[in-house]
């Protein structure tokens, strides 16, 4: 199904890991008419980047959007050895859900050339969102040192800045797969030059970033699945009245249950956070989150600490600020435009 798009949609390229929530995220790509997809890059995280690249097919062929370019990008993190978290996602990265193999090949361009050639078509307009660790975006900011003049927006999910971490007590996930990629990501675009050279073009001066300080709040449990399939006309675990299944619904019920399953284990609660899809909201309308800019780094050799995002809140350092971060999220409008999109695409595709 192609979703009618605004004649002022923004376009938007996605760079993903794709596991559940990234899935999620897709999904809402999909079903919200202001942006325009105009492609979605795939790296290692999650699961390994080939499994990546399957998933993201399967989905957006599930969402009726086969059109859509997917691009494999790098494989491994720029330095270190590929870690990846079957127990969170699954080890396919979908939960319990299944997908039929995918019939879209994969794009000729690699991730990286992606960014880079959409950046160059459309000067300024861009928006970019990473919901993965960022080892594309740093080869293709290596590619082309031109790239952060061209990007509209960049928009990153990852990190954790005033709150506990999700993989070691104070990192987040993303950042701790490529801690070298945030560094290179932080350096490019939030460089005081860069910010001023963006400024005076009218673009907004340094990246934003979502971490687990807001995305946590978007915390999806049972009651949202239920009233997303009410309004795709089935049961939340996709049946039908007459027998036949939703097979949208299915899909995020069973890969929602894995992940419900995981964070009952190890959080303390029947639900799931569901940071993608958040961040993919907040770029497409801002009022979702309210940021603050801040000075900010990431620890790459701390014994305890590598992958740390570290914030300077009282400019201890003395430096200018790097990032744009989220300190407050409007969760329930959140959750009333997912349940409103994502409900309204099953009932059109499932």
């Amino acid at each position: 199904m192609d979703s009618p798009r605004s004649s002022a949609a923004v376009p938007v390229l996605l760079d993903v890991d794709t596991g559940i929530d990234d899935s999620l995220a897709l999904l809402y790509a999909c079903a919200s008419p202001e942006m325009e997809l105009v492609a979605v890059t795939c790296t290692a995280g999650n699961v390994d980047a080939r499994q990546v690249a399957e998933n993201t097919r399967a989905v957006l062929e599930l969402a009726g959007r086969p059109d859509v370019e997917v691009a494999l990008g790098r494989e491994t993190p720029l330095v270190r050895a590929l870690v990846t978290t079957p127990e969170t996602h699954g080890p396919k990265g979908l939960g319990y859900a299944t997908l039929p193999p995918t019939r879209t090949p994969l794009a000729a361009r690699h991730g990286a050339d992606v960014i880079v050639e959409e950046a160059r078509r459309r000067p300024g307009r861009l928006t970019v969102v990473c919901v993965a660790p960022l080892t594309n975006l740093a080869v293709a900011a290596e590619r082309d040192p031109d790239l952060p003049l061209l990007v509209g927006r960049l928009v990153i999910m990852g990190g954790s800045f005033r709150t506990p971490g999700n993989t070691a007590p104070t990192t987040e996930w993303n950042a701790s797969v490529d801690p070298d990629a945030v560094r290179a990501v932080y350096a490019a675009f939030g460089a005081p030059e860069v910010q001023a050279a963006r400024a005076a073009r009218g673009l907004p001066p340094r990246p934003i970033a979502l971490g687990l300080d807001v995305t946590e709040r978007a915390k999806l449990v049972p009651a949202h699945l239920e009233r997303l399939a009410a309004r795709a006309g089935c049961a939340p675990d996709g049946a039908r009245p007459d027998g036949s299944v939703n097979g949208v619904v299915r899909f995020v019920a069973d890969a929602l249950r894995f992940y419900m399953e995981f964070h009952s284990r190890y959080d303390g609660f029947y639900g799931a956070f569901i940071h993608d899809p958040f961040a993919l909201a907040a770029a497409l309308d801002p009022s979702l989150v309210r940021t603050e800019p801040v000075p900010a780094d990431v620890e790459l050799d701390g014994t305890l600490t590598t992958g740390e995002t570290v914030a300077d809140w009282r400019r201890a350092w003395g430096r200018p600020e790097t990032l744009d971060v989220g300190v407050e999220a409007d969760a329930e409008t959140f959750f009333a435009r997912l349940v409103e999109r994502v409900g309204a695409l099953a009932a059109a595709v499932g």
